[in-house]
């Protein structure tokens, strides 16, 4: 029934650690939750579903806490009950199932006498099937659905703000990831891959990273932000897993090692930076009572615990030296940057379009997390609830400080870590050739270099406290004074917004954007050049959401009109459609043996048609 193989285990200590600092924060935050019986039955349930899916060794098994964890995970985002959270909630409910219908189906194809079937015999069942690559592109819609690749991604920006905000931690932190093992776990059953399968999951994983870091970017309610970058690590995650599948492929064990390794590695890094931010911006969210960066402002004087807490966890998300989320990108890049003897012309394009795709991910991750944490957390107040803020209760800041402990931790002991996760990999081992010692980590090529996380921690902490002992022997005295403006008052009102931040990137990537621009201007009485109020507002709508969701929604709509119409045909009408459709099928067979052309078929349905037409208009008559 349960299975405590290395690799489950692997991510029992992940779903731990990003739980145990959870629990912390969801005790201070529980107070403020109105529902509280009905919150802690599905949050118990939640974390006991994810535990369960992650140890389960039977396809039944797996199954149901499958379904659990999604079910209390919906659950948890109706909390609020409000307007928002029913409809996240039923957007999450279908996506999630449709993901649902894949994993069966993989299930029911592989399971021939019962679904109580447990892994091993899963596997033998895929070693022998006929067809692979339908059971790889099931896991592939099945599970990685669940975790946010695009284009399947559109549930995120609304099911985490919609949801309180320790439940958006779990989801994003730790729920995506339990998706994660699951894909890997079935996709460790092949006895081997198509090189077009690593392919599809590094074009997947790098469509996902671009996506995602430009639509937060776009975004101003800050938990919507942090979804869509949940979907740009999920693609640098994916990234490295489709990296690791085309060099197990082209039969090059230790650069796919590296890969995967890299790849599982930035798992647990995105689970602890992502936790934080979501507690931070919920602690935040817990004192201003919007979501809306333009409302923020000057926090980090109110709540200056939650800030360096939110800075430390934008700094790792932004890959910025040393933190735990470069040393992880860092390693991806360089198992990418290790096929120079590579002659497939497919793969001559695929990565550098991948490695193109994750340096711009980067760079505009930076500019994102600078736009989230200097429009929130520095210059004047942006509105009364800003200003009247405060520090959030101990049991919070507990959970956060344990958080961001973990986060530390992730970096500083990075070649412990990765022994870990080494020995628990199904695949070559790569420690003692890449981490003979916990200072240096060395490139997976030769042509590579190495880094020191502990190293470069000390430099930058050296660099830090020179740069203060220069300044403060120079300048002595700290005199405050207001900005200078050009002779004009500054306010809240002349800051920069996050709106002109991301201004110059929204107008570059306008093609993708699409956005409505909304502007309203009040003028004063007696004056033809100045005015007392004005607006300027930017709606993006997302482009898989504008054009292949609603494409699809009105399809759909469409084919229920239409069933809905022949439901209600005059007999005679509704035996002339089934005759049609008969004549169809059978002509179809006909076709399959070459005996007819397709337009023989076409010219007698439309014969037929109109005898029908004109023997229904005489029956009539």
């Amino acid at each position: 029934m349960f299975s405590f193989n290395s690799f489950s285990i692997l991510f029992v200590i992940l779903i731990l650690l990003g739980v145990i600092p959870n629990l912390f924060y969801t005790a201070g935050y529980l107070p403020h939750i109105k529902r509280k019986k009905y919150f802690i039955v599905n949050y118990i349930g939640f974390i006991a579903s994810m535990l369960g899916v992650v140890l389960a060794n039977e396809t039944m098994v797996f199954l149901f806490f499958w379904e659990v964890m999604s079910l209390t995970s919906w659950q948890l985002i109706l909390t609020e009950n409000n307007k928002e959270s029913l409809d996240a909630g039923r957007f999450y409910f279908f996506m999630t199932h449709f993901g649902f219908v894949f994993v069966l189906l993989f299930f029911l194809l592989l399971s021939s006498n019962s679904l109580f079937s447990n892994f091993e015999h899963i596997k033998i069942a895929i070693e022998g099937f006929k067809y692979p690559t339908l059971l790889f592109f099931l896991i592939a819609f099945g599970f990685l659905s669940k975790a946010g690749v695009a284009p399947l991604h559109v549930w995120l920006p609304y099911a985490h703000p919609a949801a309180p905000s320790p439940v958006s931690a779990l989801m994003s932190g730790v729920m995506l990831k339990v998706a994660i093992y699951a894909f890997l776990r079935f996709l460790f059953m092949f006895d081997s891959w198509e090189l077009e399968w690593g392919i599809i999951i590094l074009a997947l994983g790098a469509l996902s990273s671009l996506i995602g870091v430009l639509y937060a970017l776009a975004e101003h309610d800050i938990k919507a932000l942090l979804a869509n970058h949940s979907v740009e690590n999920i693609g640098i995650i994916l990234i490295g897993i489709g990296v690791g599948m085309i060099f197990t492929t082209l039969k090059m064990p230790l650069l796919a090692a590296f890969a995967f390794i890299a790849a599982i590695y930035h798992t647990f890094n995105h689970m602890s930076f992502k936790s934080l931010l979501f507690m931070t911006a919920g602690s935040v969210l817990h004192q201003t009572h919007t979501k809306n960066i333009e409302k923020y402002g000057g926090l980090i004087k109110l709540m200056p615990i939650t800030a360096y807490l939110f800075l430390i966890a934008a700094i790792s998300i932004s890959a910025l030296p040393p933190t735990n989320g470069f040393l992880s990108e860092w390693m991806i890049f360089q198992s990418m940057l290790s096929t120079s003897g590579i002659s497939e012309i497919s793969l001559k394009i695929s990565f550098p379009f991948a490695i193109f795709a994750l340096a711009l991910t980067g760079g505009l991750a930076i500019a994102c997390f600078v736009k989230a944490f200097g429009i929130t957390f520095l210059g004047l107040y942006r509105s009364q609830n800003a200003k009247h803020a405060k520090e959030v209760n101990i049991a919070m800041l507990a959970g956060e400080l344990l958080m961001g402990v973990v986060v530390i931790s992730l970096m500083l002991f990075l070649p412990f870590i990765i022994k870990i996760i080494n020995s628990s990999m199904p695949i070559a081992n790569i420690y003692n050739k890449i981490f003979p010692n916990m200072w240096v980590m060395h490139s997976v090529s030769n042509n590579g270099g190495e880094v020191s996380p502990l190293i470069l921690l000390f430099a930058l902490l050296g660099v830090t406290l020179f740069v203060l002992l220069f300044f403060n022997a120079i300048n002595p005295k700290v005199r405050v004074y207001h900005t200078w403006a050009c002779g004009y008052q500054t306010g809240a009102k002349s800051q920069y917004t996050a709106t002109g931040f991301a201004g110059p990137i929204r107008r570059f990537f306008k093609w993708l954007y699409k956005p409505n621009v909304h502007t309203h201007t009040q003028n004063l009485a007696g004056h033809e050049t100045k005015f007392s109020s004005s607006f300027y507002e930017v709606h993006i709508k997302p482009l898989f959401e504008a054009s292949l969701y609603d494409g699809t929604k009105k399809i759909v709509n469409l084919i229920s009109y239409y069933v809905y119409k022949l439901s209600h045909f005059e007999e005679f009408n509704y035996a002339a459609f089934i005759l049609n459709l008969i004549i169809l099928i059978l002509f179809s067979f006909r076709i399959f043996y070459h005996e007819i052309s397709w337009g023989s078929v076409l010219l007698e349905v439309v014969v037929m048609t109109i005898i029908i037409k004109i023997l229904i208009f005489r029956d009539k008559k």
